[in-house]
């Protein structure tokens, strides 16, 4: 029987906070809320003063902003703060099992580990042990690596899916914990829900998971002897970003003449994530919804019309147009202010049957490749502003952007995951952003920290 290690996944010393209360301590994905700066306000006035994962971390919201380079910096100096004031606990060299109910009422199991960088590849058609599941944005890697490139700590936000029918390895890790204390538990914050987690650190507990990922990986190992064990259901860019800065590192060390063994335990090559069975009850496939900023809106929809071969019909509010969306398979739904100054609802039916993601990304790319910059005027000001697309998880923040004037709301339908693991094994990745696992609210919270540089 193999070990873990084998397959890429190891052991991690584990940071918590001590006598910290999680629900100031923990703050959302990074990559949630990007255009809601209130969002991240709050956020900030709820932790003012207090030690918390928020000063660890840019919220993708300010990642354009000019004063980014100094935010940077002060990250890291919080950092070393924290890990030279005493404000984390003695590292636990342990998986952690955790638990977390959302607002709506789910709850999602999983299992912090570490996955060895050199076992992950984001390119399409990737044989490797962990692949991504949507395409890779090589201009987004840069700004991300600016971020952990010397930074002193690590918190993941990145979740792998596991193709586990059987529950093998979280159910394992359930039971095995099951009558034991928590490691943290306690309520996060801004409608977040509430977290759990459990300390495996054992010989026999470890045992457990051990079976559990080689069983896994006998029913993932395909006829040329390839096993696709993990898939990035959440953090692609994060990933690839960790990757880039391990290679960019790594080659540095082989230039120094650092020892294998040096190199083969150098933090960096490791990443914090955590793993989810992909037939988690708790776990929803959530569209990622487009609104893109600056365009002819109405030209939009009806050159997607042309191209889907789809039909448009207008609906009369928010609520239908969702409702529809939600239960349709290929139908998209758009959220804009017309040229008369009148909102609209507008349905596009198709009948497009492969994933209907797939299909309308490519045409959106070209519609915004031709799309000419809009005349805008604000006040006694006027400019030229090129078209932007951005993506937003949950379908209330996409209809309320798609009230704003000059924005465009799009609403996708929801995407199956029965198929999830074949499609992306024969197809490679889907287009960017294809899907969310829940809601925004639903997004993984920082709470485990490890070192890195």
């Amino acid at each position: 029987m193999k070990k873990i290690e084998d397959y890429g996944i190891r052991i991690p010393e584990i940071l918590l906070p001590k006598n910290v209360d999680i629900n100031t301590w923990s703050v959302i994905a990074c990559d949630q809320y990007t255009q809601d700066k209130e969002y991240w306000k709050k956020a900030a006035e709820k932790t003012k003063g207090k030690p918390s994962t928020l000063n660890l971390i840019l919220p993708e919201v300010y990642l354009n902003d000019e004063d980014k380079p100094e935010r940077i910096k002060n990250i890291r100096s919080v950092m070393q703060s924290y890990i030279d004031s005493g404000v984390f606990a003695d590292p636990k060299k342990c998986l952690v099992y955790l638990e977390r109910k959302t607002a709506y009422g789910r709850t999602r199991k999983g299992l912090v580990a570490q996955i060895d960088l050199e076992t992950y590849e984001w390119k399409p058609f990737s044989k490797a042990n962990i692949r991504a599941t949507e395409a890779t944005i090589v201009d987004r890697i840069p700004p991300r690596m600016e971020i952990r490139k010397g930074a002193p700590l690590e918190l993941p936000h990145i979740m792998l899916l596991v193709n586990d029918k059987k529950d093998l390895l979280i159910g394992g890790a359930k039971r095995i914990t099951s009558a034991k204390e928590t490691l943290y538990e306690g309520e996060l914050m801004n409608n977040g829900g509430s977290i759990k987690g459990w300390e495996i650190s054992s010989d026999e507990e470890l045992l457990v998971i051990n079976e559990a990922i080689n069983k896994i990986a006998e029913e993932n190992t395909t006829s040329d002897g390839s096993t696709f064990l993990f898939a990035v259901g959440d953090g692609n860019h994060s990933l690839a970003t960790a990757k880039a800065v391990w290679d960019e590192y790594k080659t540095k060390l082989e230039k120094d003449g650092v020892s294998a063994d040096v190199i083969n335990n150098s933090p960096v090559r490791y990443a914090l994530i955590e793993i989810v069975n992909i037939y988690d009850t708790g776990l929803t496939f959530e569209p990622i919804h487009r609104v893109i900023f600056n365009i002819d809106s109405e030209g939009l929809v009806k050159t997607l019309a042309e191209k889907l071969n789809g039909k448009i019909i207008e609906v009369s509010n928010q609520e239908e147009l969702a409702e529809h969306v939600k239960n349709s398979w290929a139908d998209f739904g758009f959220d804009y202010i017309d040229g008369n100054g009148q909102q609209k609802y507008v349905l596009l039916k198709t009948e497009i049957k492969e994933l209907a993601v797939a299909r309308l990304q490519p045409e959106i790319d070209e519609f915004l490749k031709v799309a000419p910059p809009l005349h805008i005027c604000k006040g006694d000001v006027c400019k030229m502003v090129k078209p932007e697309i951005d993506y937003i998880h949950g379908s209330d923040e996409v209809l309320k952007l798609g009230t704003q004037q000059f924005a465009t709301g799009i609403l996708l339908p929801p995407i199956a995951k029965d198929s999830f693991f074949d499609t992306i094994n024969s197809r490679g990745p889907l287009p960017r952003k294809s899907f969310s696992m829940g809601e925004a609210d639903e997004k993984r919270f920082y709470l485990e920290c490890k070192k890195l540089f």
